[in-house]
């Protein structure tokens, strides 16, 4: 057995070291770069001749899929063979790298190669819907936080770094944030209160800018409805109303129909109708009101010469959690009909 003198080892291991080493190449090329685009120049940065690349029988072999790149055997300029997408290559990883093997006989030699795919900025930022709605209740507190969904960008570094706006308005503002990922969040606040009876939607745009050059854009439409609270009272178009009503009207027979309106929404604008707790007894003898539609009716024997004027205070409340109420009178003139008889009396 062949045995090496310790110190002729030692310097056998530097020299091929040594050799790997310098066999180590490193391009770069932007994506997207189109077929035939230079690389490099490998032959001569391998220090082989341009003449012996056939003879030597030079390959290049890519540990991949694909041939993206191809070397020119009549001037040893590797190029670009395909079309290079970073983002499908690579996805979000930072260094994108595509490693290549080449070989030459006469003597066998290796040499390893790597070419480094730099991101452009080809792709612009994306929302995952094309609008986001959000319920924001009407005078809520002011500067409240409502975190919106923000959009992605394929592309790395600069080219993904998101800034956000939003279309003028006179209720919000965005409130942008950096994250360690370099992302920014993206938070709308309130600056004005919501009145859902001067505008029950609002419609806005928010527009994601990246930081490549030329910059990039995405929008999505921002839809706010705004729900009720129960902030407006029912109302009646009169707070008097005067009736003339005939004595010995039948029973049943309608009085006045009330209507009052009130500007919420759902069960914040049903309304529903009672006489006040300051009216006598008598009266709602006289007189019955139908709670949900406001009709006011005679249930009882109207008589002029037992009186001949009757006040009738109405109080309209809403449904909501809590309840507002309106108020308004009305007020009866009752008629006299010749419904006597004269009467003599004699001392």
């Amino acid at each position: 057995m062949l045995t090496w003198p310790k110190g002729l080892l030692q310097l056998l291991l530097l020299y091929t070291v040594w050799k790997m080493g310098s066999g180590q190449l490193h391009y770069s090329v932007l994506e997207e770069s189109q077929h035939g685009a230079f690389v490099g120049r490998i032959a001569q940065d391998l220090e082989l001749e341009v003449s012996e690349l056939v003879p030597r029988m030079f390959r290049m072999l890519p540990k991949g899929e694909k041939d993206y790149f191809e070397v020119n055997l009549q001037n040893g300029i590797l190029f670009v063979n395909s079309r290079i997408d970073r983002e499908e290559l690579c996805a979000k990883n930072a260094n994108c790298i595509v490693h290549l093997e080449v070989t030459v006989e006469k003597p066998l030699r290796f040499f390893h190669v790597e070419v480094e795919i730099k991101d452009i900025n080809d792709n612009a930022p994306v929302f995952s819907t094309r609008e986001q709605i959000l319920s924001i209740a009407e005078f809520v507190t002011l500067v409240t936080r409502f975190p919106l969904e923000g959009a992605s960008d394929t592309d790395i570094g600069t080219n993904a770094l998101l800034t956000y706006r939003l279309s003028p308005n006179k209720h919000f503002v965005l409130d942008s944030g950096n994250d360690e990922d370099e992302s920014k969040s993206v938070v709308l606040l309130l600056k004005v209160p919501l009145d859902r009876e001067e505008n029950p939607v609002h419609h806005l745009v928010l527009t994601a800018t990246d930081g490549g050059e030329p910059k990039l854009t995405g929008t999505v439409q921002l839809v706010i409805n705004v729900l009720d609270v129960n902030d407006n009272p029912p109302v009646f178009n009169q707070s008097i109303y005067r009736v003339k009503l005939l004595e010995n009207t039948a029973s049943g027979s309608l009085v006045i129909n009330l209507n009052a309106t009130d500007l919420d929404e759902g069960l914040n604008r049903e309304i529903s109708y009672f006489f006040s707790n300051s009216l006598t007894l008598d009266v709602t003898k006289l007189f019955s009101i139908n709670s949900d539609t406001g009709e006011i009716r005679v249930i009882g024997k109207v008589d002029y010469e037992e009186s001949n004027f009757h006040e009738l205070p109405i109080l309209a409340k809403d449904k909501g959690s809590f309840p507002l109420s309106g108020h308004c009178k009305v007020i009866i003139e009752v008629l006299d009909m010749n419904d006597n008889i004269p009467e003599l009396s004699v001392n």
